[in-house]
């Protein structure tokens, strides 16, 4: 069975917006090895609406400075979660509506490789409440982001979901990836 794996950037203080203020200052090599590994051992790419549009408008248009990352970022079968989203259009996107939990559910039972998500929002919430999200990849940043709104936060309301720590991963920007699976239960 494929894995969902849910990979974002926080801040110390636990910001996971406005990524442009403080990501890309720690964004090195090690940064683009583990990202380029992490992407090309993923054969599809599953978002919530607002990630989608984001990715749509920037990635068609960085294929030449970004190369083969580039290619595949846009080329992978993409899958968008939203009851709003009135034009899909970027490579390969199928939206999915209805029960969101038993769509990506069926996706995790094709054959392929891990099926990967960015950011950490309500659809990654919503599947991890839901015992559907695999594995969780914090990119913890050296940095303290000094600002936030409640939506800007990793926390969110009424999701208490134990995770066990299965992998660290230290980049040489002081960057830690934190890799955490839902943890077994007790009994």
């Amino acid at each position: 069975m494929r894995k969902i794996i849910a990979s974002f950037n926080m801040s110390l203080d636990g910001v996971v917006d406005h990524m442009e203020e403080w990501h890309f200052q720690y964004f090195d090599d090690d940064s683009a090895e583990f990202a380029r590994n992490q992407l090309f051992s993923s054969d599809a790419l599953l978002m919530g609406r607002r990630t989608y549009e984001g990715f749509a408008a920037s990635w068609p248009n960085m294929e030449e400075q970004t190369g083969d990352f580039g290619v595949r970022m846009n080329t992978l079968p993409h899958y968008v979660v939203s009851s709003t989203l009135e034009k899909a259009d970027w490579g390969d996107t199928t939206v999915i509506t209805g029960d969101v939990v038993a769509e990506v559910a069926k996706l995790k039972e094709q054959p392929g490789q891990d099926i990967l998500m960015y950011g950490y929002g309500p659809l990654a919430h919503e599947l991890l409440r839901n015992g559907v999200l695999d594995e969780i990849r914090v990119w913890l940043h050296p940095i303290l982001a000094g600002h936030s709104t409640p939506e800007s936060l990793l926390f969110r309301d009424g999701n208490k979901v134990p995770l066990e720590l299965a992998e660290t991963h230290r980049l040489g920007s002081g960057v830690i990836i934190l890799c955490y699976r839902p943890a077994a239960a007790e009994g």
